[in-house]
């Protein structure tokens, strides 16, 4: 109904930060500071309140630095709010936990990536060393080919012959099949002219 009103615009904030809607809740303090900024200068309790909500809703939503200034602001308006002064420095332990938190996985990722790098360089140095091997081995490997056709070179090569003592052999070998040839049939021959006794 009146759209004005500072107490429903209060309480839309209280309302806001009961459902746990902690960003939409700091906006809405924030728009409620800015609109009555004049009224709440005459009023700085209600202020300092506002401001205290305000810390709330940002520490909440995990917003610890800015959580201390609102818990800052409100202390400069009622500096003996211990309420307030009890939320700042639980706002600044945790934002010194977050800061020793993000420090830490700073730390973890650098050693991630040094230990990336690593073995990155570890690689490059198994590669650079492998070449080295085959650079060594190729030397060894031409000696030995060298070796093994040094030794195939003084190994004996079977005679060749030339046509004639071919020629001359299979003549050879052809005369001396005859003459066994013969042999054998005279033999065959003697043994037919035997008459052999036959006992009855």
């Amino acid at each position: 109904m009146n759209q004005e009103s500072f107490e429903a615009e209060f309480n839309t904030g209280a309302a806001l930060y009961g459902q746990e809607k902690y960003e939409e809740t700091f906006k809405q303090y924030e728009s409620l500071v800015e609109h009555s900024q004049a009224a709440l200068e005459e009023d700085p309790e209600t202020l300092a309140h506002i401001w205290h909500n305000m810390g709330n809703s940002l520490l909440e939503a995990q917003q610890y630095g800015p959580s201390i200034e609102a818990y800052k602001n409100s202390l400069r308006l009622n500096p003996d709010d211990l309420d307030t002064k009890y939320n700042l420095a639980y706002a600044r332990k945790k934002l010194k936990e977050q800061q020793q938190q993000q420090q830490q996985q700073d730390q973890k990722g650098e050693q991630d990536q040094q230990q990336d790098q690593k073995g990155e360089q570890d690689q490059q140095q198994d590669q650079q060393q492998d070449q080295q091997e085959d650079q060594q081995d190729q030397p060894r490997q031409q000696q030995a080919d060298e070796e093994q056709e040094q030794e195939q070179e003084s190994q004996p090569r079977p005679r060749e012959i030339s046509k004639e003592d071919a020629e001359r052999m299979r003549n050879a070998i052809q005369q001396q099949e005859k003459d066994v040839k013969d042999k054998v049939d005279q033999k065959k021959a003697a043994a037919a002219k035997v008459k052999t006794k036959k006992d009855w």
